[in-house]
């Protein structure tokens, strides 16, 4: 399903995002002031993670029924039929 609806870099994006929170765990328990910058990569990750497991739901396209087919190349090839 994740292929299908091509959310590999939302997923890619939650995993760098818990890796640099992990980073700023390890850094906020030896007390290193800059560890505050992977927080902020952290936040960063997880937001632009929420963006990319929007995207095909923006991209989806309606048939005539006013259902969402959120597969629009498959959409496009039963069009040209």
């Amino acid at each position: 399903m994740i292929k299908v609806m091509k959310l590999q870099k939302a997923v890619i994006a939650i995993i760098l995002g818990i890796i640099a929170l992990v980073v700023y765990i390890i850094m906020a328990t030896n007390e290193q002031g800059s560890g505050i910058y992977a927080l902020e990569v952290a936040g960063v990750f997880f937001m632009a993670a929420a963006i990319l497991f929007l995207y095909p739901l923006w991209t989806a396209k309606e048939d005539e029924r006013g259902n969402v087919e959120l597969d629009p190349e498959k959409q496009e090839e039963q069009e040209l039929k």
